[in-house]
């Protein structure tokens, strides 16, 4: 992977990227160059105590100089309206605690789990929905993760695991090869799926290392990528979904239908074509999940079924992506019609 320059001149592999985000809303908005006002910053600031703000400096770059609207800005900037009471809306939207009966395994579904390999992500979406999630509670040991395994092992209803966080890809490439040989030997699970947004804000993690951990398994890799503009994307991400492709993994993508960022059948059928350019299938579109500070991002329901319709209308159907919504305690995501 060819390393990525930032506007600055300053070149960086993915562990420096990684660890030098934009922490800091006035670096964030004087990069967008976008003022503010002090009684503005000081909401700001307290959506940061509450949910912290992380942006890598190449996603940075793709904000449109001066647009206080621009769709990627209004991902990740801290907004006044996080602060604003949220009938309806939980810390735990998707009613994870009850499904979680070892630190950093998740148990919802009959035939797959998801393990929390990490509580990091490299940017901090503004509607996620574990931005309240304990995850110091659930910390991977190295006791946790024997746990894990045993778990897995002894139900052979399994037969996929799924490495969420946090973002998976946040961990070394040693921790990831570590824990995929752990469940090597597991016959029962044919699939690793990782859900990650690491290959969009910072496609340089996808290094030959990983690459050739993941050419080696056993199970089937398939890579859930999250991106919800075109303009998220560019050449590093194409040559990163590239090098993937020829390593045997399989590409999809998920994105969450966003108010004032991409709810218009315009930019959603913009991504689809962008996707399959490079060589992602477009996978869920998901209606908001109802977590306390998103509620400025939620679409009405019968608005996404117009959305999805029109769709229908500008894309042939293996390039649109389901929609559906997840309801804490069903067996499944629920298509929305």
């Amino acid at each position: 992977m060819i390393p990525y320059v930032s506007l600055s001149g300053q070149t960086n592999d993915w562990q420096s990227q990684l660890s030098n985000l934009i922490t800091d809303p006035k670096e964030l908005l004087a990069i967008a160059e976008i003022p503010t006002d002090s009684r503005e910053y000081h909401a700001i600031e307290q959506a940061c105590a509450d949910f912290q703000l992380r942006v890598p400096r190449a996603f940075a770059d793709k904000i449109e100089k001066g647009n206080a609207n621009d769709p990627l800005l209004l991902q990740v900037l801290p907004s006044a309206q996080e602060l604003l009471a949220s009938p309806g809306y939980s810390t735990d939207p998707l009613g994870e605690e009850a499904a979680n009966p070892i630190p950093g395994l998740i148990h919802k579904y009959e035939s797959r789990v998801l393990v929390t390999l990490s509580g990091q992500c490299a940017i901090n979406c503004r509607y996620c929905f574990r931005r309240h999630f304990p995850y110091a509670e659930n910390r991977l040991t190295r006791d946790h993760l024997q746990e894990i395994t045993a778990y897995v092992a002894n139900n052979t209803a399994l037969n996929e695991v799924i490495l969420s966080g946090g973002d998976p890809l946040s961990v070394s490439n040693t921790q990831i090869r570590r824990f995929l040989s752990e469940l090597a030997s597991i016959q029962h699970i044919t699939r690793i799926r990782f859900h990650t947004r690491l290959p969009v804000v910072i496609p340089e993690r996808i290094d030959q290392t990983l690459l050739d951990t993941f050419s080696n398994s056993r199970q089937k890799i398939i890579i859930v990528v999250h991106t919800n503009h075109p303009n998220e994307l560019d050449e590093r991400f194409d040559r990163a979904m590239a090098q993937l492709t020829n390593n045997r993994v399989t590409l999809l993508n998920q994105t969450v239908l966003l108010k004032n960022i991409n709810d218009n059948p315009e930019t959603l059928t913009k991504l689809s074509e962008r996707l399959f350019s490079a060589g992602v299938m477009p996978y869920y579109l998901h209606l908001l999940d109802k977590v306390v500070g998103a509620t400025h991002f939620e679409i009405p329901e019968h608005d996404a079924i117009g959305l999805h319709r029109a769709l229908q209308t500008q894309l042939p159907g293996f390039l649109v992506p389901k929609l559906v919504r997840e309801i804490a305690g069903k067996s499944s995501k629920t298509w929305v019609y």
